[in-house]
């Protein structure tokens, strides 16, 4: 057994910082809430950037463990809003893709990029590991999945050009039996979502069939895996089905099951389909941002489950709002008050202005010209609004990480009606943590429409900069009218690609246009905004029938659209 080193870092996805809740007509914990991308202490990569992707989640000894790429570790929790960090020894933490599955008692791991080992360990939180078996030459994104029966087979696939395959194991000594390739988890001439490109756009680029998971449910099995790439708002995952591990495998016509294009974080591909202590069912994916580097990602939680006629579905509509934890897992109902208002700040860095941080967009941020405690990013939210919860998203601008960081952030947020007086809402100036995705819950709505967050002090000798310092709660006046005259039409020369277009509702800030092949399977969504009411859309199956609905939204809330066949 190889002596480790465990370093424990908390993370926390809402801390009380006032008092009794408000309004008193939530009975839910209002603690109890998260918000995407989810806060962990990313691990800085080389260029100082950070990363985590390709997440694997599994339950062990009721905890819920998480493995992710590049990490030099993996975190765990209780509750999945409360993440401790494990930094073990004595096997390469630092792979893509890693997989994790129970067999009689013990955890077991491997990764990609060809790994050739397999370890096992029956105590995970000391980190503490063995080596089980030698798997030369490795294997590309793995799954590793236990079935009911004992059998132990391997997903595995990473290609531009080819498919994936499945191999059955031995389950002690981890050695193949057999393989089979499954066709079915591939082909873009016909799978608008496969095609490479924010918007699934450039036809020519070769498209990756990655990131499989195997889920069992109610005796069928649900291969998913991911596509176009990595670094494209949609990164995805799509579903195959059989009655046996080896399939023969049947592409799913409701795939994409797991897609967020738009909103500030985008992507949700790369995923793990993981059941909770409750029995409800979550997905963990990979959201990009993929600006200093095509592979910097950060992770995104999203509730999922099964149809009644067992469809696999994943809930990411306003996927990166606050949402509950528990229950029905909804969306607590705090809208955006933060974005496009007025930003004035103590300085900027050329090219990094104040306006990207109040512009929900994660791949663009404002940076202060140095990291010292005189700079602060003051934002006015138009009137005087309910501030419910805020998220403070650090862009790490010059930052000296390497590794694991060590420092943390220290700040405080503050609050105003005339903007003279000031009352503090967070008070993070002394004991900082590394959480670059910082979401903080009020205890109770505060009257404020003025934001400043003031430095205190900038890890890694970085300048202060915020990709978003993001604002939740409940503007003033009423909810937007509902949207009329929608209308749809396919691309003549290529059904994958759809127009929707509709007359703007009055007192809508933006709008989120539903797609799905069934009106209870409506799981694409596209949030658009500044004033637009025509969207162009190309993630359709072609042969598929679409039905389509467009929600309007404000700060007060949202007004859903009938749903109706538009794309026979």
């Amino acid at each position: 057994m190889f002596e480790t080193k465990k370093t424990i870092l908390a993370v926390s996805l809402g801390l009380a910082i006032a008092s009794a809740p408000w309004p008193p007509a939530l009975a839910l914990d209002r603690f109890a809430t998260y918000a995407n991308p989810v806060d962990l202490p990313y691990r800085y990569q080389f260029r100082s950037l950070r990363e985590a992707a390709d997440p694997t989640v599994v339950r062990f000894k009721d905890h819920y463990w998480l493995f992710a790429s590049h990490s030099k570790g993996y975190w765990w929790s209780y509750d999945l809003l409360t993440w401790e960090f494990v930094e073990p020894t004595g096997f390469p933490v630092n792979r893509y893709a890693p997989t994790a599955v129970t067999i009689a008692g013990r955890l077991y791991m491997t990764a990609s990029e060809n790994t050739p080992d397999v370890w096992g360990t029956d105590d995970p939180l000391a980190g503490a590991w063995i080596k089980a078996a030698d798997i030369r030459p490795g294997y590309n994104d793995p799954c590793l999945f236990l079935d009911d029966d004992g059998r132990l087979y391997m997903y595995e696939g990473l290609s531009g050009t080819d498919v994936l395959r499945v191999h059955e194991l031995d389950p002690v000594t981890f050695q193949p039996l057999r393989k089979s390739d499954v066709p079915a988890s591939r082909d873009k001439a016909h799978r608008g979502w496969e095609v490479v490109g924010d918007h699934n756009e450039i036809e020519s680029a070769q498209s990756f069939i990655e990131g499989s998971w195997m889920t069992k449910y109610r005796g069928k099995y649900y291969l998913q895996y991911a596509s176009p790439g990595t670094e494209y708002k949609t990164y995805a995952d799509g579903v195959l089905t059989a009655s046996s591990p080896m399939g023969p495998f049947t592409y799913q016509p409701y795939s994409p099951f797991s897609f967020k294009p738009t909103g500030f974080a985008a992507g949700a591909g790369h995923s793990s389909t993981f059941q909770g202590k409750d029995g409800q069912w979550w997905h963990i994916g990979t959201m990009t941002i993929s600006q200093r580097f095509k592979f910097e990602r950060r992770l995104g939680l999203f509730p999922a489950g099964f149809s009644k006629d067992g469809a696999l579905m994943t809930d990411t509509y306003l996927g990166d709002y606050p949402r509950y934890v528990g229950g029905k897992r909804e969306l607590t109902g705090w809208m955006l008050l933060s974005r496009r208002k007025p930003v004035t700040v103590s300085s900027a860095l050329e090219g990094y202005p104040a306006e990207n941080a109040a512009d929900e967009d994660i791949r663009t941020w404002w940076s202060a010209q140095t990291g010292d405690a005189t700079e602060w990013l003051q934002m006015d939210l138009g009137g005087i609004k309910a501030v419910e919860a805020v998220q403070l998203n650090f862009a790490d601008q010059d930052s000296a990480g390497r590794g694991i960081s060590r420092d943390g952030y220290r700040y405080v947020l503050e609050g105003s009606v005339d903007g003279n007086s000031w009352r503090t809402l967070i008070d993070q100036s002394s004991g900082g943590r590394d959480a670059p995705h910082d979401y903080r819950v009020l205890a109770k709505a505060v009257l404020a429409r003025h934001i400043r967050v003031k430095n205190v002090h900038t890890p890694d000798n970085g300048k202060f900069s915020l990709y978003d310092l993001r604002v939740f709660g409940h503007g003033q006046g009423a909810r937007p009218a509902a949207v009329g005259a929608v209308t749809a039409a396919r691309q003549r020369d290529d059904a994958r690609r759809a127009s929707i277009s509709w007359k703007p509702a009055s007192n809508a800030d933006f709008y989120i246009v539903r797609l799905g092949v069934r009106p209870d399977l409506m799981n694409q969504n596209f949030q658009v905004y500044d004033g637009a009411s025509m969207v162009t859309v190309g993630s359709l199956n072609s042969g598929n029938k679409y039905y389509v609905a467009v929600d309007a939204v404000n700060e007060q809330g949202i007004t859903k659209g009938k749903t109706r066949l538009l794309l026979p």
